[in-house]
């Protein structure tokens, strides 16, 4: 991996996955918002993309653009698409250009079942990214998501309760070393954690129990526009992991993912939060922000000109 691996193994660094989302998968939209928040300081944890169209087609030609951009950059990161692993594996096949291979990931058996994988398939799909040697032999190819209430949303719970499921996720994704994972507990909705202050114990719980057991572990602090939060919990919940020393948040344009229509953090708040805490962004991403006079040493971002190559469509050569 080019850049993000360092975040979860250091201390006193903080990453940000640069989340640039559009509801037609529009390929300027993206790029614009990927400049965004490049310009923030944000992108060394992953460029993720979650695609509105789950097809290999789209999931590929997404990956090549963010190949593309990160290719004539040169920005020490790394690329996905958080299409279904089988419709990232039929990508693959078709020759994408993948770095991380993402999935779902939940508790029980049958919860996975009902994301439509297990773990054969899971070896298989780790199998795939790193057959690629787009990385190192043994590299960490795999990001994880899961969130506490998606076992019980799927009848699989099996009378436990979720947290415990949610700890149980954790040694499915430890199993197969993954570079992030991250938990969108606040995404998954009222039925599940009814208002602010149970996203906020929820997400402290969950980012506690991925240190526990060793993970890169990272928090969507987020929550749907039919729950009892707002945006002032959503800030308390971010310092108080800031605090907590949590490896990786979201950078969403404007903290509104306008795809998937929930409420998340913005490149700004990254900002804040590496400030606040004086946690710096992966060493050869703060070594890259450097050398494209965005960031200085201090963590304060440079102003940038129209010339600057993000903005101008120059590439570095």
């Amino acid at each position: 991996m080019r850049g993000g691996y360092a975040v979860s193994r250091l201390r006193g660094h903080l990453a940000v996955r640069l989340q640039p989302n559009h509801p037609t998968d529009d390929p300027h939209g993206i790029a614009a918002s990927i400049v965004d928040g490049l310009l923030y300081g944000c992108g060394d944890a992953v460029i993720g993309i979650n695609p509105a169209t789950d097809s290999p087609a789209r999931t590929g030609e997404l990956l090549r653009l963010l190949d593309d951009l990160i290719q004539t950059y040169r920005i020490p990161t790394q690329s996905c698409v958080l299409a279904h692993v089988t419709t990232q594996l039929a990508a693959l096949r078709a020759g994408a250009p993948l770095d991380l291979m993402f999935q779902s990931i939940a508790g029980t058996e049958a919860a996975n079942a009902s994301f439509g994988v297990n773990l054969a398939l899971l070896r298989e799909a780790q199998a795939a990214a790193l057959s690629l040697r787009r990385a190192p032999p043994g590299a960490q190819v795999m990001y994880f998501e899961t969130g506490q209430g998606s076992c019980l949303s799927a009848s699989a719970h099996h009378g436990c309760d979720q947290q415990t499921l949610e700890a149980r996720a954790y040694g499915v994704a430890r199993a197969f070393a993954p570079l992030l994972v991250n938990t969108v507990v606040g995404f998954i909705g009222p039925e599940y954690l009814y208002d602010g202050k149970q996203i906020i114990r929820a997400g402290l719980e969950d980012h506690f129990c991925g240190k526990l057991l060793g993970l890169p572990m990272g928090v969507d602090v987020c929550y749907t526009n039919h729950s009892e939060a707002d945006p002032d919990d959503m800030d308390t919940l971010l310092t108080l992991l800031g605090a907590a020393g949590v490896n990786y948040i979201m950078g969403v344009p404007g903290s509104d993912d306008i795809m998937l229509g929930y409420q998340s953090t913005s490149f700004h708040d990254a900002q804040y939060l590496r400030q606040v805490f004086a946690r710096q962004p992966a060493p050869e991403f703060a070594a890259w922000l450097a050398a494209m006079d965005i960031q200085a040493p201090d963590l304060r971002l440079r102003p940038v000109s129209p010339q600057h190559p993000l903005l101008s469509g120059d590439g570095l050569g």
